[in-house]
């Protein structure tokens, strides 16, 4: 496919962005991805053009993804280029993911502009989505600056999160990876849950929902930490599966969620096993490597390095479900489960969130097969057909 060059919704807001808001007392969800295709960031450009900016909201990661991976954000901040306070939608408490009825009292719209990855994990979509269940009682327009999925718009995998494992990697049933824009996903919810708030948006110009990030002409802003390249994203809806076991996501390395490891590991053989899987669209490199925080900080341990060879074929969570499986059949008990708290949640296991269910977690425990597991993953993919289904009332693109 060509390579061609969109034109983000912050693009067109930027050009002049009194026309959107006029004088309106405005608060900004951001983060430090939310700059357009000139890296100019949102709130230089609410500062630049004398909007009145009342608030700042920073959701996980604060407001310039400063913070690591459920690392809480608190105490009282100034955003320096608009003067605004910013007030942090992840702490160490629950309620805190959800902005105060009072932080919005009074504010006529509140714009977003959050960089995405599409899949179900990543937060910020649940972070747009409560403030806008907020907004809804307040009367606050919500405008969303769209941009597109970087993993396409076409493909989804997964099942819709079970009820009974519903977390902040999983607010509301929705699959893995869903295929949606911010926008897209605010709105489906908005709708579903009856919330009725008023969602405007500013589309993106010249996307088509089969392009990947690397086919838009985009060029990648961190919006986290640990996602510093498009392989890392086409991964991440397997391999954050990884953080649901003792194994390394490879955070404290250069390839978060590119490399995959543990100390019981041997790369080679481990690498061997799983090309000979003949998963779609990748191939594993055995290496080493020697994490300097986080899971195994300071140990060389062995691994994968995982290698893109068609991003359009591969099926992420299919191949970290293999991936798992392998693992257990190889290894057995060396593979462990988290055990500690994961996004507020103390007494369900990590992985289960994860997945959305236990019924992954029980056939890797009894060492499934490979052809076991691609059972379950079809019955995933039943979840996937009907999730299409409910979203194409709600794509704009």
């Amino acid at each position: 496919m060509l390579t061609s060059v969109v034109s983000l919704g912050i693009d067109q807001f930027s050009q002049d962005p009194k026309s959107y808001v006029g004088s309106e007392k405005v608060a900004l969800l951001c983060h430090a991805a939310s700059v357009n295709q000139r890296y100019v960031h949102l709130t230089q450009i609410a500062a630049e053009a004398h909007l009145d900016v009342r608030r700042c909201f920073g959701p996980e990661h604060g407001i310039w993804a400063e913070a690591q991976d459920m690392e809480a954000v608190e105490g009282e901040q100034i955003e320096p280029t608009t003067g605004a306070p910013v007030v942090s939608l992840y702490g160490h408490k629950l309620s805190q993911l959800t902005p105060k009825v009072e932080h919005l009292e009074g504010i006529d719209t509140l714009i977003v502009d959050l960089q995405d990855i599409g899949s179900r994990y990543y937060t910020y979509i649940y972070t747009a989505c409560l403030c806008a269940k907020v907004c809804a009682q307040t009367g606050t327009r919500v405008l969303i600056l769209d941009r597109p999925n970087p993993l396409g718009g076409v493909e989804v995998e997964g099942r819709y999160t079970g009820e009974d494992y519903l977390s902040f990697v999983g607010m509301w049933p929705l699959p893995t990876r869903h295929g949606l824009t911010l926008a897209e996903v605010v709105s489906l919810i908005n709708e579903r849950e009856g919330w009725g708030a008023q969602i405007d948006v500013v589309k993106v110009i010249g996307w088509q929902r089969e392009q990947l990030l690397s086919e838009t002409g985009q060029r990648w802003v961190l919006p986290s930490p640990n996602m510093p390249s498009f392989e890392a994203m086409m991964v991440y809806p397997g391999m954050c599966l990884i953080e649901g076991t003792e194994m390394s996501e490879a955070r404290g390395t250069t390839k978060p969620f590119e490399w995959v490891g543990a100390g019981f590991i041997n790369p080679f053989d481990w690498a061997k096993a799983l090309n000979l899987l003949n998963l779609n669209g990748v191939h594993f490199r055995g290496l080493y490597y020697k994490p300097t925080f986080h899971k195994w900080a300071g140990v060389t341990i062995g691994g994968a390095h995982l290698q893109l060879l068609d991003p359009h074929q591969l099926q992420p969570l299919r191949m970290c479900l293999h991936l798992l499986g392998l693992t257990r059949r190889m290894y057995g008990d060396a593979l462990q489960w988290r055990s500690e708290a994961y996004e507020f949640v103390a007494d369900r296991m990590a992985i289960d969130l994860l997945f959305g269910d236990s019924e992954a977690r029980t056939l890797i425990d009894e060492e499934a097969s490979a052809a076991e597991l691609d059972q379950y993953w079809r019955r995933c993919m039943k979840d996937s057909a009907l999730f299409k289904e409910e979203r194409a009332p709600h794509l704009r693109y």
